[in-house]
């Protein structure tokens, strides 16, 4: 028995020491497993593309900043040239604004002289139907008031006959206070009468005026309407291949940046949205730029804006780029 513990006791022993002590060629063997499966991770991994970098967009004061995220491909900073584009585009379209805003100014005063006039002829129009609307009302009145004198006389004739039949002193008295009463009504009427023949009279004037100045007006209408008509279908033809070129345009911009350029046409006096930098200022406020923010708008990896007047920045590569008038 002793014998048998013994021999026990030392498999035992031999056993864990096999187990505690890896020999060199399991060492081997796992790190092959290891090297296989590193292998398949990256064969598995999806590949980095340098076409494809993530885009953030923020807005800040009703402008949009396009800011790019750097990628280290290969040992080589990546970023989206998409930023370019959009400039390229918004400057493009800001030039397609500029002559349309130019054969529009051609035009000059014309528009606003013509709609003037226009109002100013519909107003005389106005006032001459107005004023022989109210002589109509003032002979109208002076008719009344001869049928009420008229009216006047039959009674005193009436009165006068009663007067003949009276039986005393006193109805008398009350048949001759309504005969003067009636003559002063007819008196009060004769004014009325005379008055409104004045009236009349500085009516017809009135009108005769108006007219004369309604054809004048109406004349210089004509004519302003002749020069508009001459250079809008001067202009025409160019001005509709513009807004069909600036259609085709605004549908390669982004919505919110389009929201933003519209805007800043409209605030700004000389309807400039996007400015290049001339002699290290802006060109739309001529405001200095520092050199750090010409550099990053050269670089191109976001759209800068001006810190003064809030346009669009770009530099002179892209001006170059473009052969537009």
């Amino acid at each position: 028995m002793a014998k048998k513990s013994t021999e026990s006791k030392d498999t035992k022993s031999s056993t864990k020491e096999k187990k505690a002590v890896p020999t060199k060629e399991k060492k081997a063997a796992v790190a092959k497993d290891k090297k296989t499966v590193a292998k398949k991770e990256k064969k598995t991994a999806p590949a980095k593309s340098k076409s494809a970098p993530e885009v953030q967009v923020l807005v800040h004061e009703d402008l949009i900043h396009v800011e790019l995220s750097k990628k280290t491909v290969e040992g080589e900073d990546v970023y989206d040239i998409s930023v370019r584009d959009k400039l390229t585009t918004l400057y493009s379209l800001q030039a397609i604004d500029t002559r349309i805003d130019r054969i529009r100014v051609i035009r000059g005063e014309l528009p606003l002289e013509v709609q003037d006039l226009e109002d100013e002829v519909a107003g005389l129009q106005t006032r001459s139907q107005n004023v022989i609307q109210d002589t109509a009302d003032i002979k109208e009145q002076s008719n009344q008031q001869k049928l009420f004198i008229k009216d006047c006389i039959a009674l005193i004739k009436k009165y006068e006959e009663q007067q003949n039949n009276v039986r005393n002193n006193r109805e008398f008295d009350s048949l001759n206070k309504e005969i003067q009463y009636q003559k002063l009504e007819i008196e009060h009427s004769e004014k009325k009468i005379i008055d409104y023949a004045r009236m009349t009279e500085s009516k017809s004037q009135i009108i005769e005026d108006v007219k004369a100045e309604l054809e004048e007006r109406t004349k210089d209408l004509e004519e302003k309407k002749g020069e508009l008509n001459d250079i809008i279908s001067e202009t025409e033809v160019d001005e509709k291949k513009l807004i069909e070129m600036r259609g085709m345009y605004e549908k390669k911009i982004d919505e919110r940046l389009l929201y933003s350029y519209t805007r800043l046409r409209k605030n700004a006096k000389n309807g400039l949205a996007v400015a290049n930098i001339e002699r290290d200022a802006c060109g739309g406020c001529f405001n200095k730029i520092p050199l750090q923010k010409q550099f990053e708008i050269k670089q191109h990896k976001k759209i800068m804006v001006c810190e003064y007047c809030g346009r669009i920045l770009i530099d002179d590569v892209i001006v170059n780029s473009l052969a537009i008038d």
